[in-house]
């Protein structure tokens, strides 16, 4: 259990395998350096606003407390964190983290909310609970 512990404290966990070469010579264009600092110069932009009246500066620092009121779930959303909690027998921190995790990737998607893709994102960033529990 000590391991789990550790890894437990880790926001994005993912293994990153070997890019087949022919990914690395195709002609289609990823999304630009440059396009990449505008969507994170504004998901900070609307985090700023987010914590104007608190400590907290960006979502990795909420505290519980705030992840309850600035991560808000419909249905859907809650049902798949309910579900992968549960199979996945995840912690009490690893649930936190998620949330964190999928409130930024809502962010940079310019998205006030957070949808049921930005949860299985989250989720899918902490490959190595998955791998834990398989």
């Amino acid at each position: 259990m000590e391991g789990l512990t550790a890894l437990d404290r880790i926001d994005i966990q993912i293994e990153v395998p070997a890019v087949p070469f022919r990914e690395l010579s195709a002609k289609t264009p990823g999304t630009s350096s440059a396009e990449m600092r505008k969507q994170v110069v504004g998901a900070r932009e609307v985090q700023r606003q987010r914590f104007a009246r608190t400590a907290t500066r960006q979502n990795g620092q909420m505290t519980h407390r705030q992840i309850r009121t600035f991560c808000p779930l419909d249905d859907a959303c809650t049902n798949l964190l309910r579900s992968t909690m549960t199979e996945l027998a995840l912690s009490a921190r690893a649930h936190d983290k998620i949330l964190r995790l999928a409130r930024t990737i809502a962010d940079l998607d310019g998205s006030e909310s957070i949808a049921p893709a930005h949860i299985s994102e989250a989720i899918n960033y902490r490959t190595l609970d998955r791998n834990l529990w398989s």
